[in-house]
């Protein structure tokens, strides 16, 4: 069966492929070697097959060579591009940290002409109280006067009846002219002191008016300086709001807290009281008092802001290599998760602190490596990892801006870097909400 299909398929290729016979002559013998129609239709299909081979191969060779050049074109112009990105965002950054420097500069400037309006708010009402007071004097020695003018005036018409009276008695003696001249002394005496109180009364009524006039000039300086208060107020506290609710902290419950931790009394910000009759407080006290307390609300935003990492531990030059969230390993080249952000510069970079609080930990940690840990209120927390030199230690209290290491490659990494964290209740988060939150703040 198979020899009757293989001559069957032998005749159906002989037209293309007829038989061939190759001879092997030696000295003593020849041979030969027959080549089937199917036999040589099997060759021409392998070196077919694999001429085509080689042509694809060598096609997919010089594809990848082109490919290759193309892409690492891409790779340099991605470079570029890249390398200009972040000059511009450095230079960004600059701008940024210049303007946050201006607009401390201008809180500071803000707060000293606050203290100056207070002490110009004191003393307004102070010398405003000494108005009243000296108006109510004016008042009270007008009543006087006037009552003095009355009596004159009674006075005056009881020595006239009785002249009259004594003018229609004869005349008796030679001296009764005498009491006609004691009256007329008296009614002379009479007229000046009313014509003195008459004076008196007017000097004193154009005094009243002075002190009116004065009194309405000093109450539209005191609203001006309340408005100028009021209003510098408003503009320091907005931008300390935003940030706390742009970082996701609840400004309330960071102000309560503060304010139990900070509970003393006294100093500058009591309320104001100028009365001790137990009088209710005139509507200028009111406003006062509310001032001061916008003042109080102000020092303990600074108070919260200072105690929560509002800031950068980086200020020299650095760029970011990672940033949070989940990410290609660098070792593994697996899918993880990434607690913080990393910021890359030169060996030996200074790293501050971001806020105010006390460290816990300051030593090797394993995949971190050298790393110093501070905690701060609120419940937050933050690391400062692949330190090359640690400069601060376990129960030191350190504020925003102290150094606490440099920049180093410690513990598993891949290059000099810093690998910053910050968790809330021990639960990581985005150290970039932070520092966004407060970047034209501080």
């Amino acid at each position: 069966m198979q020899k009757r299909l293989a001559v069957k398929l032998n005749r159906v290729v002989e037209p293309w492929f007829p038989e061939r016979r190759v001879f092997l002559k030696s000295d003593t013998d020849t041979r030969f070697i027959r080549l089937r129609p199917v036999t040589q239709l099997a060759a021409y299909t392998v070196g077919g097959t694999v001429l085509c081979w080689a042509i694809l191969a060598s096609a997919i060779v010089v594809m990848d060579s082109l490919g290759a050049g193309s892409y690492r074109e891409q790779a340099k112009r991605d470079l570029e591009t890249y390398s200009e990105r972040l000059d511009a965002l450095a230079d960004q950054r600059d701008a940024r940290a210049d303007e946050a420097l201006a607009a401390q500069e201008r809180f500071n400037a803000a707060l000293v002409q606050i203290s100056s309006m207070q002490s110009e708010l004191l003393a307004s009402e102070t010398r405003r109280l000494e108005l009243e007071t000296g108006i109510e004097v004016i008042q009270s020695t007008l009543r006087d006067t006037m009552k003095d003018r009355e009596a004159a005036r009674d006075q005056l018409a009881t020595l006239e009846a009785e002249m009259a009276d004594e003018n229609r008695m004869p005349a008796t003696a030679a001296g009764d002219g005498a009491p006609t001249e004691l009256l007329a002394e008296a009614l002379d005496r009479t007229a000046r002191e009313r014509d003195q109180i008459r004076a008196d009364a007017a000097q004193a009524l154009i005094r009243a008016d002075d002190l009116e006039r004065e009194l309405d000039l000093l109450q539209d300086r005191n609203d001006q300086i309340f408005r100028q208060i009021e209003e510098a107020m408003s503009i320091s506290v907005e931008p300390l709001d935003k940030m706390f609710r742009a970082a996701g902290l609840p400004p309330e419950r960071l102000i309560d807290q503060v304010r139990r931790g900070y509970s003393g009394q006294g100093g500058p910000l009591t309320p104001l009281s100028f009365s001790t009759r137990g009088e209710q407080p005139s509507p200028d006290e009111i406003r006062a008092n509310r001032a001061l307390q916008q003042m109080d609300q102000l020092n303990l935003y600074r108070i919260a802001a200072s105690k929560a990492p509002f800031a950068s531990p980086v200020k020299d030059a650095f760029r970011f290599t990672s940033g949070y969230g989940y990410r290609r390993d660098p070792k593994t080249g697996g899918r993880r998760m990434h607690k913080g952000v990393d910021f890359a510069a030169s060996s030996g970079t200074p790293i501050y602190a971001t806020g105010e609080g006390v460290v816990t930990e300051a030593g090797w940690s394993s995949g971190y490596g050298r790393m110093v840990v501070v905690r701060h209120d609120f419940g937050i927390e933050t690391r400062y990892a692949h330190m090359s030199k640690i400069r601060a230690k376990v129960g030191q209290r350190v504020s925003r801006g102290d150094r606490i290491g440099d920049m180093g490659a410690s513990g598993r990494v891949t290059g000099v870097h810093l690998h910053y964290e910050v968790r809330v209740n021990g639960a990581p988060v985005n150290p970039m909400t932070y520092i966004k939150a407060a970047k034209n703040v501080f």
